[in-house]
């Protein structure tokens, strides 16, 4: 059942994403940051947990997971050591999935041939 609610609930956000560049004139890129912030701010506001709870990698796996990571790792880091964690929080628990995104971009950079547009 878990499978299915992931499923649902990961589409979701997909349906969402595909309306915004469908019927508006939101490049991807805001889209993505707006799905960055937005899972901020339903960690800060404490509705991400539930809904991971709920949905488990539906939410945790695209975007709104990163932003809500960022999130919880400044939260957790400002309260170990005050305001510098506004800054050092960030870059600790984002750091994993900054590196995969580095080590990818370069593999494909190695791996690719780029065209001329």
């Amino acid at each position: 059942m878990m499978f299915l609610k992931a499923f649902v609930v990961g589409g979701l956000v997909c349906v969402v994403g595909q309306l915004l560049i469908d019927k508006t004139k939101m490049t991807p890129g805001r889209i993505l940051v707006l799905y960055v912030v937005a899972g901020v701010v339903l960690q800060g506001l404490g509705f991400f947990e539930p809904l991971k709870d709920f949905a488990g990698s539906g939410v945790t796996v695209p975007l709104l997971g990163f932003g809500a990571a960022l999130a919880e790792g400044t939260a957790k880091i400002i309260s170990e050591d005050g305001a510098i964690g506004i800054f050092t929080g960030p870059l600790t628990s984002g750091a994993g999935g900054i590196m995969i995104a580095i080590l990818s971009g370069l593999v494909m950079s190695l791996l690719t041939k780029p065209k001329a547009k």
